[in-house]
């Protein structure tokens, strides 16, 4: 298994994921190499709490425009993770 701090890379925060929260399922930014189940092993290990499902999507980077230079955002992997009723990660708590 690798290090869970190289499997999460950082937490997603936008409208759309404060709403996940009250779901129970709190959204990531993961490495794109990552599967669900080290996913799940790091969220677990990291965060002191059970998950029951983990959902991934990989997203494409969009072209962007820089003037006369054309660039492409990097793509990257999105994996939302469903805890156990009762359970909360104290990093979205804030919000």
């Amino acid at each position: 298994m690798r290090n869970p701090h190289d499997v999460l890379i950082k937490p997603l925060v936008s409208e759309k994921s404060i709403s996940l929260m009250e779901q129970n399922k709190y959204p990531f930014i993961v490495d794109k190499n990552a599967n669900k189940v080290e996913i799940k092993h790091a969220v677990q290990e990291l965060f002191k709490v059970t998950v029951l499902n983990v959902t991934t999507m990989t997203v494409k980077g969009k072209m962007k425009r820089m003037g006369r230079y054309i660039g492409k955002r990097p793509d990257r992997k999105k994996a939302i993770v469903t805890l156990k009723p009762g359970d909360k990660i104290e990093v979205f708590e804030g919000l």
